[in-house]
């Protein structure tokens, strides 16, 4: 939203997560949002995972050290960001450090998983909880066409597969989630690059948020 004073409808909203699976479009949503509220942006760094790449050409070889090195990127992220009060400027990540743990259950062995877990429970701080997550969805389809449509040489590899099951832990995991306010958002048909209207939509529908758990759908 361009008016004036319009960011002062999300106030209340200091510290927004927006989270979903590859291709669903969070970093573009965070990146606007940021933007909108005049705020702090945390982004994944892919680029600084070394080893992300060879993961995605050799899964079981590469989990344990591909999921270690997020999770340390991550906590150091979230380390400096306090509980932002309405003094404070906003943050949106496009990342909630509590899902890190669905890619550990996905793709670690049972011995391995133990180890993150330990390592998970003694590195993460006490976290500071989203004032608002914003959960992106869409159809497994889609996100594979979507992935493939964008053509980054390290997801070249990803199999269609491992997309769909991603989908459904994260489906199952927001299902259950009830740590933060929740706004689930269908992105089948949502376009936050050029889509301006689609935009002012999502907006409209956070500022009106009453629940602790509500659903956008635009068909």
């Amino acid at each position: 939203m361009t008016g004036v004073g319009a960011p002062a409808r999300l106030e209340r909203f200091r510290y927004v997560a927006v989270e979903g699976p590859i291709g669903v479009g969070k970093t573009t949503l965070a990146r606007r949002l940021a933007m909108h509220l005049g705020g702090a942006l945390l982004l994944e760094d892919f680029a600084a995972n070394p080893f992300l790449p060879r993961f995605y050409r050799d899964m079981p070889r590469w989990a344990l050290a591909t999921q270690m090195a997020f999770l340390f990127q991550r906590v150091e992220q979230l380390t400096g960001l306090r509980a932002p009060d309405k003094h404070d400027r906003p943050a949106v990540a496009d990342f909630l450090l509590d899902k890190d743990q669905l890619f550990a259950q996905l793709t670690l062995a049972d011995d391995e998983l133990a180890l993150y877990q330990q390592a998970f429970a003694l590195i993460s701080p006490q976290s500071v909880r989203p004032d608002l997550v914003i959960y992106l969805q869409a159809a497994p389809e889609v996100l594979v066409e979507r992935v493939q449509r964008r053509g980054l040489e390290m997801e070249r590899t990803i199999a269609p597969d491992y997309l769909r099951t991603l989908a459904g832990l994260y489906a199952d995991y927001f299902h259950a989630y009830e740590a933060s306010p929740l706004l689930i958002v269908n992105s089948e048909h949502l376009n936050f690059v050029d889509g301006e209207e689609d935009f002012e939509w999502l907006l409209d529908r956070i500022a009106g948020m009453r629940g602790q758990r509500e659903f956008f759908n635009r068909g």
